[in-house]
């Protein structure tokens, strides 16, 4: 299916999902929409209006894959147009992913090709739900940033993408990704350093090792910073064995393997860049209305043509969240912080803003995505 089928498929629903939580038309001048967004609480230099409180501001924060969970979802389908928004899935996809999310099994969810389209919706489903009980939360949104496939839906909820051409493009990343994780042996390692621990050189030796024993051109890299002293390395699964073995000697105080098919963010991703890079030159990307946070180096996206770079860069590099949340929640001393939404399942977000910045981590919440709130 071409983008531009996806593009007609969801054409009458699309006036209400361009995005359902916000209400807000980019397109039309005078209509109340938030204009693109400086930094966070800067002022251009020529207007001196008054200083908002940063504590009347609002960041959503979207996760990614490894947040999944049967029965996510569940929670969010009497809000408005949720329901819709799996209705859109399951033409875009080609299978019910609400039933996927509610029923699993979970074996299914866990994959790739399944849990990242899933990952998405469910999480613009909370956004849903916040809108509802707090719409202000939504109205004084000015950053939202999401970890690596989260970057889709911040996108989506920040203006610069649609809905259905959004979710088709994480339906050819997820399955380009999971094609480029059976090419060879590899995965990803959660690892709590010591505050002495050199990542780059673990990754080195363990690089060594697999020369050793006959792979010539061994992965092995930091894919994710997450909060100081706690990363993810990911590469050839030789690779990862030793690491695990020798952990004590590279002063790790934890390891523990993840549940994913692949070194996502690392250089055995290349093969599915290509992929990712064509279908997003076949949908549309804006400007996004508010500041958005590229994976790649922790900055605002600037433009389209950026946008589509560093989401394709991102397939191979690692996620420097930790650098994302010192970038968004960096201030003087005495200033106030804005409210914090995780919108989507799990609170794997909130742990590491947590380890990141406390004082932040005081205005954070989560965005309840089962039924047992209701």
């Amino acid at each position: 299916m071409s983008a531009s089928v996806v593009v007609r498929l969801a054409a009458a629903p699309r006036r209400k999902v361009r995005y359902l939580c916000r209400r807000l038309s980019t397109d039309q001048p005078g209509n109340g929409a938030p204009q693109p967004a400086a930094p966070l609480d800067s002022e251009p230099a020529a207007v001196r209006r008054p200083r908002k409180d940063p504590s009347d501001r609002t960041v959503l924060l979207f996760p990614g894959q490894g947040s999944q969970f049967v029965g996510m979802g569940r929670g969010l389908l009497k809000y408005p147009n949720v329901k819709e928004m799996f209705t859109v899935a399951q033409r875009v996809l080609g299978y019910d992913l609400l039933s996927l999310c509610l029923q699993g099994p979970e074996e299914e969810l866990q994959k790739t090709v399944h849990c990242q389209p899933a990952v998405f919706v469910t999480s613009l489903a909370a956004v849903e739900r916040l809108n509802h009980e707090n719409p202000k939360a939504i109205e004084t949104c000015v950053a939202a940033a999401g970890f690596s496939v989260g970057e889709f839906a911040a996108l989506v909820f920040s203006g610069a993408m649609n809905f259905a051409e959004a979710l088709y493009a994480v339906k050819v990343r997820a399955e380009a990704m999971q094609k480029a994780s059976e090419l060879v042996p590899s995965g990803m390692l959660s690892v709590i350093g010591r505050p002495q621990a050199q990542y780059k050189y673990a990754c080195l030796q363990a690089k060594e090792y697999c020369k050793s024993v006959g792979i010539e051109e061994p992965v092995c890299s930091v894919a994710n910073y997450l909060f100081p002293d706690g990363r993810v390395i990911a590469g050839h699964q030789q690779a990862l064995d030793f690491l695990q073995k020798n952990s004590r000697q590279l002063q790790f105080m934890r390891t523990k393997p993840l549940p994913v098919s692949g070194a996502f963010h690392t250089e055995l991703m290349k093969s599915a860049t290509e992929p990712l890079r064509e279908v997003l030159h076949q949908v549309e990307v804006r400007r996004p209305e508010i500041s958005v946070y590229s994976n790649v180096d922790g900055k605002r996206y600037m433009n389209n043509s950026h946008m589509r770079r560093q989401l394709v860069k991102q397939l191979v590099s690692p996620v420097k969240w930790e650098q994302t949340l010192h970038e968004i929640f960096e201030r003087v001393q005495g200033e106030k912080f804005p409210h914090t939404y995780e919108v989507g399942p799990g609170k794997q977000l909130g742990a590491t803003l947590q380890k990141c910045n406390r004082k932040a981590f005081n205005s954070y919440a989560h965005v309840e995505v089962t039924a047992h709130e209701d």
